[in-house]
């Protein structure tokens, strides 16, 4: 947590260039914290983030992922490398996402250069997964056309058989993506729309140059 004179756990506090930590990821970790302790009403998810990306003409597509790891190099989610999102990526890696939490009037833009993490971090997160997530995963051939859901269902039934208890594997093409950020934006709701807006751009030898932008 931030000291008390910046403390985050108050939705209408103003961001001061000043005082706000030198690494947008510490910033982001304590707005994180904060998000994850608020209740925002149900089925809401505070890791949940908007996943842009394009395509190699340009072209855009934004949907909502999980956001399941974050630390100094970057933030991670899963998917199958099949996917539209994977496509996407493949041709141009670079992408961006967006946390919003209303109940805190607060929002994070983040952009950059997105790489598949290891295999065996895949699998690992893989095996952590709920069994019936694992089954999903293991027979959705995510983004193309099916005849109906009662197909994926039947597969599915045929792979929990099959397994028989047993462990489901990681399925070959699916695994997790790191965005490692270079450039951050924190926004925060301010009376009359003058929203507060810090941005944080990553400079060549690796420190963030911070900016005020107008609401």
């Amino acid at each position: 947590m931030l000291d008390n004179d910046r403390s985050s756990t108050r939705p209408d506090h103003a961001l001061d260039e000043a005082t706000v930590p030198a690494d947008p990821l510490a910033l982001f970790r304590d707005w994180f914290e904060v998000a994850l302790a608020t209740d925002m009403g149900p089925g809401f998810d505070p890791t949940a983030m908007t996943l842009a990306t394009a395509d190699d003409a340009g072209a855009p597509s934004a949907r909502m992922v999980l956001l399941k790891e974050h630390d100094e190099n970057g933030f991670v989610f899963y998917t199958h490398y099949a996917s539209r999102k994977s496509r996407e990526l493949a041709s141009n890696p670079r992408a961006a996402l967006v946390f919003y939490w209303p109940a805190l009037k607060r929002q994070v833009r983040i952009a950059g250069t997105v790489s598949k993490v290891g295999r065996d971090q895949s699998q690992q997160y893989f095996q952590s997964r709920e069994r019936g997530s694992q089954l999903s995963a293991a027979v959705s051939p995510q983004s193309r056309v099916i005849g109906g859901l009662d197909e994926l269902e039947a597969q599915r039934r045929r792979l929990e058989a099959k397994c028989a208890g047993g462990p489901i594997d990681c399925p070959p093409d699916w695994g997790g993506y790191r965005l490692g950020p270079e450039e951050m934006e924190f926004w925060l709701s301010r009376p009359e729309r003058l929203h507060d807006r810090l941005r944080y751009s990553r400079k060549a030898d690796g420190t963030w140059l911070i900016e005020r932008l107008a609401p």
